[in-house]
């Protein structure tokens, strides 16, 4: 048993000498995505944030500058895991893997895509996984110019698609907007069906079915496919186009 003047074990080092808890990027980091997924990027502030730490909002600035630094330090800690090799296959298969890894890495975490987007880390999570990526494509023969573009592509539209994905699936107030179809979010699909009802859109009439779908996945699957189709038909991956590749 412990004495009257023996800390107890679970008070720690604070309760004992009377110090804040060190600060550490990766212990600050996982306390930001759980905010993140509890209240959303709007609500994460670095004071929010101090207070879940511990700590006076003034030392979190020691270890960021600003709040994009968090935001860049939470978008790498998101990617942790993405860049391990993809099962062996066709560098079409290879790449549709990690591209699905990115987008389930950024939905794992509510406004995942808000966070990672403009971000520029430079860690190991990041680094690799581009790593990975530029691989894949170069090993299929890409030229290197080609394979860096081709990546900037599929990263783009994974993050931009998660980012409409996540904006039009967040929770709104469905009881105002059936009091008032006017309190509806501009991603409502029902709002989209009336402005197109209320013109003359014949081709938006027909497509509707399709634009006012929730299902991702799909709308996913597609655009993946196209950008793998597109790059396929550039020549310059496997072995008749390798040649062609590289001079």
């Amino acid at each position: 048993m412990s004495s009257a003047s023996t800390p107890h074990p679970a008070e720690g080092p604070r309760a004992a000498r009377g110090r804040p808890p060190r600060l550490d990027q990766g212990r600050t980091a996982r306390a930001a995505l759980d905010l993140l997924d509890e209240a959303g990027l709007d609500a994460l502030t670095m004071r929010r944030l101090a207070d879940a730490v511990g700590v006076q909002a003034g030392a979190l600035y020691r270890h960021f500058a600003t709040k994009q630094d968090l935001l860049t330090v939470m978008a790498e800690r998101m990617l942790e895991g993405c860049s391990a090799p993809p099962p062996e296959g066709d560098w079409s298969e290879r790449l549709t893997v990690l591209a699905y890894r990115m987008r389930a890495a950024l939905l794992a975490h509510r406004d995942g895509a808000r966070v990672y987007a403009g971000t520029h880390s430079t860690g190991a999570n990041t680094l690799g996984f581009a790593e990975t990526l530029v691989g894949v494509l170069r090993e299929a023969g890409f030229r290197d110019e080609d394979a860096a573009r081709a990546v900037l592509a599929v990263v783009n539209f994974t993050v931009g698609h998660t980012l409409e994905e996540q904006a039009a699936l967040q929770p709104g107030d469905s009881a105002a907007a059936e009091a008032d179809p006017a309190e509806a979010g501009p991603a409502d699909p029902d709002r989209l069906r009336r402005a197109v009802a209320a013109q003359d859109f014949p081709h938006l009439t027909a497509a509707l079915p399709v634009l006012t779908s929730t299902d991702f996945a799909a709308h996913f699957a597609f655009g993946l496919n196209l950008l793998v189709q597109g790059l396929r038909a550039t020549g310059r991956n496997g072995p008749a186009g390798a040649a062609e590749a590289r001079p």
